[in-house]
Parts: structure tokens; C-alpha cells; sequence
């Protein structure tokens, strides 16, 4: 990592799947000190479903020339969501839009890139629907477009690409290329057999660190957002490793860490690699340092959403009254929301129980079935120690209850909702702030065991493994 900074104030631009923001960090603090958030549409038009990169381009700009004077900014840093790639012509404009990775491909490409991707012993990264593996992309985009992929010239990570647009420097960096892309052994540190077989190598921007500063803002982008210095720009992380990073420079091992927003991903860290089922949404990250973690996953910010607008809502108070009374009466919900990911890809959602259930009792059972997938996403991956939940979950005591009386473990809630921008802030060498403004959640919930037996024998009589 670089030496200490002596920055006082840090841009990060912060691509969610769902929302976008640029935020400006006091160095010295941490603390978010002026912000602003747009949605992250997809357009659904030609070629395929894809990114509206200039409406985001545009956003960032005129966010960073609001900042300019006040409050000032010294250094940026970006942060986004993985299973993104970038395909640049000759020009560096693109070769083909920012494909959005929800879209599914033809089930003939489906099954030639399935014949094609390399093991999970080799890049320990599971196949997953749509274009969730990056390398699917790259082999659709191959496939479908030879025209227009016979123009690239460059492919780059999706941080990259916007640290490109600021500074005209490209660059992969391994966070993005170890998140499930197909396209990263995390025991070799370096690329898998499959950019030779999808015959990109030599397309691939060169590996830089997340910590390296790639150059300054190009003279006429600072000119035009009104920089009165040189400002550096620092090469990027992949959104749920910048959760990670505050945790791996404050905390020693083993841990694990649940950073929830669309994705919840757990990570273990200080765990090892040997027992991940590609079958169930498992698979190794890599941090900014270049180690592997076993780490799991659900898409399950966007299934609260879901079922928060067909239930409405209630008051936290409320909601965590209902937990003894949802046990009780054993109102469960099974998975999936979302279908194709997470533990139990082939659950289909199911209620049991909830017929007079009212709201408070409802949202309460969705809580103890974000906590029992939480639980069964820590389990295969092998964490152990203190469990850190950051995000939007952080907030939902409901949730926090029941994750602490199914695991047993400490659960530290980080409230702060800028913890992907505070990570990636910390890229540019500031000091770290201690996170843990809380402290550990520790419950009891009287019948939660015969519960959980119920949930998951419902889940095993579906053909769901359970272990």
C-alpha cells in the first residue's frame, strides 16, 4: 500500500448496479462531507440491453465541477459493481455498449461458452446465469458481433474504464478480473487459460494495482471541471472489495464480512478454498492485495426491494416485535426472489403460513429469510470469527437480531451506507477509520432452531441441497 497521504479531501465515484453517486470523504475523518446520487438506468435498446455510459459520464462531470471549489477534492477514487467489461476501439471510444450483465444469451452461445470455460479448480469461479461471468460476455459479444468486436482494441475492468476517461491511461485491476469472471486464476495470480482460448490476450489492458495513482485529470476534463491543481486519479476497485478493504487493513483473521446493497456478498476471511461448491453461488474473490477469499452470494438487496413494494411497510419497532410471533407460527418464506443464484439456485419462492399474516409479521419473516440465507451463505464458505454486516441490512434490526441467534458469532452492524467509497478512498494511501460505531448484536430468539429445521427440511423436500 502507498505511504500515508497528505490529502485532505477524496472524490470517489461510486457505480451501483442500481445507483451511482460521487461523494467527496474528508481525509482526515472519513466522514462523507458532500454527495450526490443519480439511478443507473439500463437501456433497453440495440444491441442488446446495456449501460447508459454517457448519461453516467455526464453525471460524474458535472458532480466533480460542483465539488471543485467547495469542497475541494486532492485525489479521486472509483468504486463499482463487478461482472463488467469494456471494449474500446483504436479511438477509445466503443467498440460495443457496456452490456448489462442481467441480459441472457441465446441458449446456443450458452452452451458453446459452456463447453468452453475453463474449470472451477482453475479460476474457482462458479458459472452463473446471463452474463454474471465476464468471459460469457466477452464469448457473446464474440459470437453475436464479430464485426464489431474484430474493432477492439482494448479491454478494461469496469472502475478502469472511468479511471480511463479521467486520465487516458488503461488498466485491468484483480479485484474486478477475480469476481467470478472466468478469467482470473487466484492461485497463479495471473490470467486463466481462457483469454487464450477467447483469444484476447493481447486486448487485455495491463494489471495495475488498485492502489496506483494512473495519472492526473487529463488538462482539458480539468479545465472543464475547474481544477486549480493537478488532481490524481487512483486505479479502482471492485465495489464489494472496497467494503472489504477497511476490514482487512483494521481487523486480523479470521472474520467475515457481509456487504449488502443489490448483492449481499459474505466473504471469509482467513478461510480457505477447499470445500466451495461451484453449484450453489460460491467462489473465491480477490482482495486488493492480490489474496484469494472464499466468498458467497444472493441478490439480496434486490429481492428486499421487491418484496417491500408488493408488502408496504411498518416500523422497525414493529417488525422486530413480530420476529417471536413469525417463529412461532413458523410464517416463512422459502427461496428464490430472484431466481438463479445464491444457495439454493433451483428454489422456487414460496410463502408458508402467511395468509393472516399482517405487515409488520410479513416483513419480519422476509428478515429472518434474509438472515437464514446470510447464514447459509457464511456456512459454505467456512467463516468464522466476528461477523461485520455493512449496507443497506446494517440498518434492519430485524435482520441483525436474527443473523446474531443463527449464527452464535458477534454481529458488528456499520451503519454508514458510504462503505464501498470509504474503501475505495483508502486506495489513495489516507489513514483508516475504525468502522465499528456499535456494539455486537447479541440475541436469543426463542424456537429460532425448530425453525430453521422447518425452513430447511421445506427447502430439502424441494430437491434443495442443505448442507
Amino acid at each position: 500500500m502507498t505511504a500515508v497521504s497528505t490529502y485532505r479531501h477524496i472524490a470517489v465515484i461510486d457505480i451501483g448496479k442500481t445507483n451511482a453517486k460521487v461523494v467527496v470523504l474528508d481525509a482526515r475523518t472519513g466522514a462523507e462531507i458532500a454527495a450526490v446520487k443519480t439511478n443507473n438506468g439500463v437501456l433497453k435498446t440495440a444491441p442488446y440491453p446495456h449501460y447508459d455510459i454517457e448519461r453516467l459520464w455526464s453525471f460524474i462531470i458535472e458532480a466533480l465541477k460542483s465539488f471543485a471549489a467547495v469542497p475541494g477534492f486532492d485525489a479521486i477514487s472509483i468504486t463499482t459493481h463487478g461482472a463488467s467489461a469494456v471494449l474500446l476501439d483504436a479511438d477509445g471510444d466503443l467498440a460495443l455498449p457496456v452490456l448489462d450483465y442481467e441480459h441472457t444469451y441465446p441458449l446456443p452461445i450458452q452452451q458453446a461458452y459452456g463447453q468452453l470455460r475453463p474449470a472451477f479448480a482453475e479460476t474457482f469461479s462458479p458459472g452463473l446465469s446471463g452474463g454474471l461471468n465476464v468471459g460469457a460476455q466477452l464469448h457473446y459479444q464474440k459470437s453475436a458481433f464479430p464485426e464489431d468486436f474484430a474493432r477492439v482494441a482494448a479491454i478494461l475492468t469496469y472502475p478502469q474504464y472511468w479511471a480511463y476517461r479521467l486520465t487516458g491511461v488503461a488498466a485491468n485491476e484483480v479485484t474486478s478480473l477475480g469476481c467470478h469472471t472466468d478469467l482470473w486464476n487466484p492461485t497463479t495470480g495471473a490470467y486463466s487459460s481462457l483469454v487464450d482460448t477467447l483469444g484476447i490476450r493481447e486486448l487485455m489492458a495491463p494489471v495495475r494495482s488498485a492502489f496506483d495513482a494512473l495519472g492526473p485529470v487529463l488538462p482539458a476534463l480539468a479545465a472543464q471541471i475547474g481544477l486549480a491543481a493537478s488532481v490524481p486519479v487512483y486505479c479502482g476497485i471492485h465495489d464489494s472489495n472496497a467494503s472489504l478493504l477497511p476490514h482487512l487493513i483494521e481487523n486480523e483473521a479470521p472474520f467475515a464480512v457481509v456487504s449488502t446493497g443489490t448483492w449481499v456478498i459474505s466473504f471469509a476471511v482467513g478461510g480457505d478454498l477447499g470445500h466451495l461448491d461451484p453449484e450453489r453461488d460460491v467462489l473465491a474473490n480477490v482482495d486488493a492485495y492480490g489474496s484469494a477469499v472464499p466468498s458467497s452470494r444472493f441478490m439480496g438487496g434486490r429481492e428486499f426491494e421487491i418484496l417491500a413494494a408488493e408488502i408496504g411497510t411498518a416500523p422497525s419497532d414493529a417488525i422486530v416485535a413480530a420476529l417471536e410471533r413469525v417463529i412461532e407460527k413458523k410464517l416463512m418464506l422459502l427461496p428464490n426472489v430472484v431466481a438463479g443464484s445464491g444457495p439454493f439456485p433451483g428454489s422456487k419462492m414460496r410463502w408458508i403460513g402467511e395468509a393472516s399474516a399482517h405487515t409488520a409479521e410479513r416483513l419480519s419473516a422476509v428478515s429472518l429469510y434474509l438472515a437464514l440465507m446470510t447464514e447459509a451463505c457464511l456456512g459454505l464458505i467456512g467463516a468464522k470469527g466476528p461477523v461485520f454486516v455493512e449496507g443497506p441490512f446494517a440498518t434492519n434490526r430485524a435482520y441483525l437480531i436474527a443473523m446474531a441467534a443463527l449464527t452464535g458469532a458477534q454481529v458488528i452492524a456499520l451503519p454508514d451506507s458510504t462503505g464501498t467509497s470509504q474503501g475505495a478512498a483508502l486506495l489513495t494511501g489516507i489513514h483508516s477509520h475504525s468502522t465499528i460505531e456499535n456494539a455486537p448484536v447479541r440475541a436469543e430468539l426463542p424456537g429460532l432452531g425448530d425453525y430453521r429445521k422447518a425452513w430447511r427440511e421445506a427447502l430439502s423436500h424441494s430437491g434443495q441441497p442443505i448442507g
